[in-house]
């Protein structure tokens, strides 16, 4: 071998090494640089999954919030149409009561008004049924009264004194409304019990 080769066979040989020591650097840098990608992907798809799960969790609350706020809602409308319904109930029942019973319920309402006087205005089935001592059982309530012989059409249950300008409801109607809370409550108790 020539010194021209033996000169070329030692650059060849420093290439070759160093070429492959840059490969190795190569290698090296590219492993780290990977490995980093992946620690960073890593931590990336563990963010976006605490993130995910909490969103789910955000969700999954706020849905079972909203079925129990519309659970709550549906029971309370439940039980807002039985009250009802009983209320609406009671003017009926007390319509529908024996002719003793009714007139009865009539007398003790009169009671209540204490002394007053005036025209008793009562329904048309009420007329048709009055009986022949109402006036005197009325009178012994405390109230000093005629009765008219025009039927009510606002009246289906009870009665309305007139005397002038002045009217005592005692429908059962306005008897009910008037005191609507207080069923309302009482049939409530009643009703729902626990």
């Amino acid at each position: 071998m020539s010194d021209g080769e033996k000169i070329l066979s030692c650059i060849r040989s420093d290439s070759e090494e160093r070429i492959a020591a840059l490969n190795a650097e190569a290698d090296k840098v590219c492993a780290e640089l990977t490995e980093q990608a992946q620690k960073k992907a890593e931590e990336i798809r563990h963010a976006a999954e605490t993130k995910v799960q909490l969103q789910s969790e955000k969700l999954l609350k706020a849905t079972k919030s909203r079925i129990e706020l519309e659970k709550r809602s549906e029971l309370l409308r439940a039980r807002r149409a039985e009250i009802d319904k009983t209320v609406d109930g009671i003017e009926d029942y007390l319509c529908s009561l024996s002719d003793k019973e009714y007139f009865d319920f009539i007398y003790s309402l009169a009671a209540g008004l204490g002394n007053k006087s005036g025209t008793v205005l009562l329904s048309k089935k009420d007329l048709a049924r009055l009986p022949k001592d109402f006036k005197a059982r009325m009178q012994a309530a405390g109230l000093g009264i005629s009765v008219s012989d025009k039927p009510c059409d606002e009246i289906r249950g009870g009665f309305i004194l007139k005397n002038g300008d002045i009217e005592e409801n005692m429908t059962f109607a306005a008897i009910i409304a008037e005191k609507r809370e207080q069923l309302e409550d009482l049939i409530s108790r009643e009703l729902f019990k626990d």
